[in-house]
């Protein structure tokens, strides 16, 4: 029987849950506990994009849509995870490494299955240029939430815990970009970075691929 993308999802994530228990088991330290709990946020997107594509009214559209942009940037934050490998005394360099890698790697499949269904959502409401347009916006404003989650420290959840203060500083960087270059930058190039792996992987996705035929 051919296993279905939530199983593969669930095997994968699975694999980088494994590889965290294995650290808390044999180092005694929770250090990498918290990427349970990213996992978590980074699949928040693509189930939400699934009760998008499946409603009916505009209104639960609207809904939807828009506790997908803001929890879509959970999905490629964990990328930035990386910055967290370094040599510890405790646990190999290596074993490190493949558990942040595999876990960034199940946020970027997370991230394009839910991005795939917007765009299969835009593309029922608009035409293709308006949906490429809509869908480089959303990419472009997740990147610019990696960044204050990264590095102004706020979630997805401080919209409701404390609205006023993200979207005073979120708001300061986002219209003020020129005081804010580090913004600027790393907005630009995740934007790029997320865009070119998107529409890769959806090219790939659609070619008629033998094995082999790489020239």
């Amino acid at each position: 029987m051919r296993a279905t993308v939530n199983q593969l999802i669930s095997l994968s994530a699975g694999f980088t849950i494994f590889l965290i228990l294995c650290r808390v088991i044999y180092s005694g330290s929770l250090a990498y506990g918290f990427f349970v709990w990213n996992l978590f946020l980074a699949g928040m997107p693509m189930v939400i994009s699934g009760f998008l594509i499946r409603a009916e009214t505009r209104n639960f559209q609207i809904i939807f849509f828009t506790a997908w942009l803001l929890f879509f940037p959970n999905a490629l934050y964990i990328m930035t995870d990386l910055i967290h490998l370094k040599e510890r005394e405790n646990v190999p360099l290596w074993f490190d490494a493949i558990l942040i890698f595999s876990a960034a790697v199940n946020g970027l499949i997370m991230a394009y299955l839910s991005l795939q269904t917007v765009e299969s959502f835009l593309q029922s409401k608009f035409n293709i240029q308006k949906t490429k347009l809509i869908l480089f916006g959303c990419v472009f404003l997740g990147s610019f939430g990696v960044y204050i989650g990264r590095f102004l420290r706020w979630n997805s959840w401080d919209i409701i815990a404390n609205p006023f203060g993200l979207t005073s500083e979120a708001g300061e960087h986002f219209f003020n970009p020129l005081q804010h270059p580090r913004t600027l930058g790393m907005t630009i190039l995740l934007t790029v970075f997320f865009s070119i792996f998107y529409f890769t992987i959806k090219k790939i996705t659609r070619l008629n691929y033998k094995p082999g035929n790489i020239i």
